[in-house]
């Protein structure tokens, strides 16, 4: 355990940030899946309102370093593909 003030601080902050962290990274699985879930049912609104809110997300996530931004466009990417494929 840290003896240092600054040390102790940084611990805290520490455990709110991953905290944080993994909120965010729950939300953007969540809203990933529902988006696949949403192609695979066919419905073509629903996929639309889906693929939005997960491009959303992802974005969201790079602007937090969540992620990084080469692997957003990919995932991105892979939303597109399979959104189009849809029609």
């Amino acid at each position: 355990m840290a003896n240092i003030k600054s040390a102790k601080k940084r611990i805290l902050v520490t455990r709110t940030k991953t905290l944080q962290n993994q909120m965010l990274k729950s939300q953007l699985k969540t809203v990933i899946k529902k988006f696949n879930l949403a192609v695979e049912s066919g419905d073509k609104a629903a996929a639309s309102e889906a693929y939005k809110l997960a491009v959303k997300k992802v974005d969201q996530a790079v602007a937090h370093g969540i992620l990084h931004k080469n692997n957003a466009a990919h995932k991105k990417s892979k939303f597109a593909l399979k959104f189009n494929k849809m029609a």
